[in-house]
Parts: C-alpha cells; structure tokens; sequence
C-alpha cells in the first residue's frame, strides 16, 4: 500500500497530508512533482489544499494541464482511488473528474475556521469508517468554496447518492445559517460515479489528531487504507 501527495507550484497543505500518512497513520507515502507524467505503484493518490499556480485564471484552471493530471485521469480510470482536498477538490472538477464548478465564496471573503460536516454517504471507500450522519468537525481554508452545478447535475448526484458531505451545525442541522460558502445544499464533499474520486472542501489533513483540536478528519485517511486492506486480501 502506498499513498502518493501531488506537489504542484503553490501546493501548501502537501506536507501536512504526508505527515498524516507517514507519522500518525505509519504508512509509505511519497511526493510526486506536477511535472511527473507518468504514475507507477501508488494505490491512493491526494491532491493537497494550497493555491496551485497561484490561483490565477480560476482556482484549479491551470493546475488541470500540468503534465500530471493525464496520470491521475488514466490513475482514476483503472479505479485507483483519489481524494482531493480544498485546492484539489478544485482542481478536479476543473479537469472533469467530478462534476459542477467552484465559484466565490457568497460574502467575498476568504474563510478559515472550524465547521461541522454531516456524513451524507458512509458507505464509500472514504467514509466506511463514519457512522451513519456522523457529525465531523473539520477546519475550511478557501475563497472559492462555493460549490455550483445546474439543475440537472445536481439531481443526478442526488439520485446517484454522490453527495458525500454537508455543511451542518453542532447537532446536524443543515440550514443556510451553517452554510459558509453559499455551496447549493450545503454541499461539502462529492464523490465521482465510480465511487473512487473524492472531493471535499474541508481540510481532514488538519484535524487528523487532537492538538490540532479536532482527530475527526483522520477518519477519511483510515476509511482509504481499511478499503486498501479489504482489496489487498480478496
């Protein structure tokens, strides 16, 4: 099992992801530059927060040409699982990998602060370790945060059950007053079709153990290395 951070110009939460996998989770894990175009002997690759190219054009635009990406989508494509996280949730729905799009945050401000997110879906390769509804506290860091899709796609990701997170209160209230972003429905975190494409806007990376005040996030990491487990012994 190895797990592989995707570094692109810009990437800062890159180093907090290793950390996770390699000091609290024990697990091999490796940096892989955005240059690299070719991905060999990683299960589960992580696109980091962080402000990839400086964030011109569009949050995630031009992230999505570097070399790389043509290795994640052929990565994806034979099921490898991928998770990406603020910045790299952006820039997959820029390159197609997951539906809708990132827009302003509604008060035009950047936000970093704890939230609540209720557990939508835990019976994807990311969340098997959440119960049903669990209720995660998890920190945002974003500007374009916002997440948009039209009508159409968004009952498709309702009727497909993709809608993996939403912004919620202490107890699970998902009302608009909960909603940091202005996202349609609350939405936090989606998932590909496939099952093996994550994106979420919180940061589960800084809520991995609870000096950071917060170890509720460590559960997305423990939910991709139970499934890797389950994998490896069919």
């Amino acid at each position: 099992m190895k797990f592989g951070v995707i570094v692109f110009p810009g990437s800062n939460c890159d180093r907090d992801c290793f950390y996770v996998i390699k000091d609290i989770l024990k697990k091999p894990v490796e940096y892989i530059w955005h240059q690299n175009a070719e991905i060999d002997d990683f299960d589960c690759l992580i696109l980091p927060g962080g402000f990839s190219y400086g964030d011109y054009l569009r949050t995630g635009a031009i992230a999505r040409f570097s070399p790389v990406m043509k290795a994640v989508f052929d990565f994806a494509g034979r099921g490898g699982l991928v998770i990406g996280i603020c910045n790299g949730f952006q820039i997959l729905l820029e390159a197609g990998l997951l539906p809708g799009a990132m827009v302003r945050n509604r008060d035009i401000h950047f936000i970093c602060k704890y939230v609540y997110i209720k557990t939508e879906n835990s019976a994807t390769r990311f969340t098997a370790r959440c119960g049903k509804s669990q209720i995660l506290r998890i920190p945002i860091a974003h500007n374009e945060g916002n997440y948009y899709i039209d009508e159409k796609g968004f009952a498709e990701l309702k009727r497909n059950n993709q809608i993996v997170f939403r912004y919620c209160g202490r107890k699970g209230e998902v009302e608009d007053r909960y909603n940091p972003n202005g996202a349609i429905d609350s939405i936090a975190g989606i998932i590909n079709r496939g099952g093996n494409v994550l994106g979420m806007m919180p940061h589960p990376e800084r809520s991995s153990e609870m000096a950071l005040g917060s170890s509720d996030g460590v559960l997305i990491f423990k939910s991709i290395i139970e499934c890797l487990e389950q994998k490896k012994d069919t």
